[in-house]
C-alpha cells in the first residue's frame, strides 16, 4: 500500500465520540465524492462513489453511528488494465436522506442541494473539532499524500473554485499555508512543507502516519545537515590544497632563480619545510620551526615568499622586453 493509502486506513478507524464531528465529517465526504439524486417524485438518493474501500467504510460507519442507517457496500470491477475497483454506497430512503442532508447542512431553506458547501457561518465548522473532523473527511474523500520519502505534498482535489477556496481558508485557519491551483478542469488545494503536513496529519488524528513522516524528515534533515558539512569541508580541503600548491609553485621559483640564500633566515626555514611537506597543514609547519611559529606566523611568511616570486616574475618580464 502506498503512504497516501495507509493515512487513508488509519483516519477510516478514527471516529470521533461527538456526533456534530460525525456530522462535519459525513457532509465532507459527501461533498467531495458524493452526489444528491432526484427523481422526477421529488424521491432524494445520497450516493458516493469512490476507488478506495477506506472511504466507503467510514461513510458506511458514519451513517450507522450518527443515523442508525445500514446500507450496502456495492463493489464494481473495471475491465482494464489496473482491474479498478470502485466503492459505492447508497442511501436509498427518502426520508433518511433528507436527515441526512438537514443535519449536514446540504440542503438550503428552500429544500434545495447546495452544490458549494458554504463553510462562512456555517454550524457544522464553528467548532474547532467540528473543523478537524471536515478536514479529515474531505482528505479521505478527495485527498492524497506523496511518499514522504521522495518529496513533501498534501492535496485535496475540489469540483469548483468556490469549494476549493472554503477549504483553503478552512486549512489556514489552522495556520498552515494552503494555496489552490487550477490542474485540467479541477482546483486543488495543497499544501508543501513538510512541517505544515505533519501538523494537518496531528489534525486529522492520523498519529502513526505523522510518526512515520517524522521519522522520515529526521533522517533527510540529518542527511542533509551531514552532505553540507562534508561539502564545507571538502570545499575547505581544495582551498587549502591549492593554496598549498600555489606556495610550492612560487617556493619552487625562487629557488630556482634566486636562490634560497636570498631570503631571511626565517623564510628560508618555512620555505624549505613547505617544500619538504607539501600536504602538512600551517599549524603542523609551524610546529616544526625552532621556536614555533603559531598559524598566523607561518601564513605570514608564505605570503611574503609569494610576494617575493611575484616580484622576481616582474623583473624576468621587465628585463625581457629590455
Amino acid at each position: 500500500m502506498s503512504f497516501s493509502s495507509n493515512v487513508k486506513e488509519e483516519l477510516s478507524e478514527q471516529l470521533s465520540s461527538a456526533r456534530h464531528c460525525q456530522i462535519a465529517e459525513l457532509a465532507a465526504i459527501i461533498s467531495f465524492c458524493g452526489s444528491v439524486r432526484i427523481t422526477e417524485s421529488d424521491r432524494f438518493s445520497i450516493r458516493i462513489q469512490t476507488e478506495n474501500i477506506s472511504v466507503s467504510r467510514k461513510f458506511f460507519t458514519l451513517l450507522r453511528k450518527t443515523f442508525k442507517i445500514d446500507t450496502e457496500i456495492t463493489v464494481r470491477r473495471a475491465h482494464n488494465q489496473r482491474n479498478t475497483r470502485t466503492y459505492i454506497v447508497v442511501v436509498t430512503d427518502h426520508e433518511d436522506t433528507i436527515r441526512i442532508l438537514q443535519a449536514t447542512k446540504l440542503l438550503n431553506q428552500e429544500s434545495e442541494v447546495e452544490e458549494n458547501l458554504s463553510l462562512r457561518h456555517n454550524v457544522i465548522t464553528q467548532k474547532h473539532c467540528c473543523r478537524r473532523a471536515f478536514l479529515r473527511g474531505a482528505f479521505l474523500a478527495a485527498g492524497s499524500i506523496s511518499d514522504p520519502n521522495r518529496f513533501y505534498h498534501f492535496e485535496i482535489v475540489c469540483a469548483t473554485e468556490q469549494k476549493a477556496e472554503q477549504l483553503r481558508e478552512l486549512i489556514c485557519g489552522f495556520e498552515i499555508d494552503a494555496k489552490v491551483i487550477l490542474r485540467k478542469k479541477y482546483y486543488v488545494v495543497y499544501v508543501k512543507e513538510g512541517s505544515q503536513i505533519v501538523e494537518l496529519l496531528g489534525l486529522m488524528e492520523a498519529k502513526v502516519s505523522l510518526m512515520e513522516l517524522e521519522n522520515v524528515r529526521i533522517l533527510k534533515e540529518m542527511r542533509n545537515t551531514v552532505n553540507r558539512k562534508v561539502n564545507c569541508e571538502t570545499a575547505n580541503i581544495n582551498k587549502t590544497v591549492h593554496a598549498a600548491v600555489k606556495q610550492v609553485e612560487d617556493i619552487t621559483y625562487i629557488r630556482d632563480t634566486a636562490g634560497f640564500a636570498s631570503l631571511s633566515q626565517g623564510l628560508g626555514e618555512i620555505a624549505e619545510l613547505r617544500l619538504q611537506y607539501p600536504e602538512a597543514t600551517l599549524k603542523e609547519l609551524g610546529m616544526m620551526l625552532t621556536p614555533s611559529v603559531g598559524k598566523s606566523g607561518v601564513n605570514h611568511r608564505l605570503r611574503k615568499l609569494s610576494g617575493i616570486a611575484e616580484e622576481l616574475r616582474g623583473n624576468k618580464e621587465e628585463s625581457y622586453y629590455d
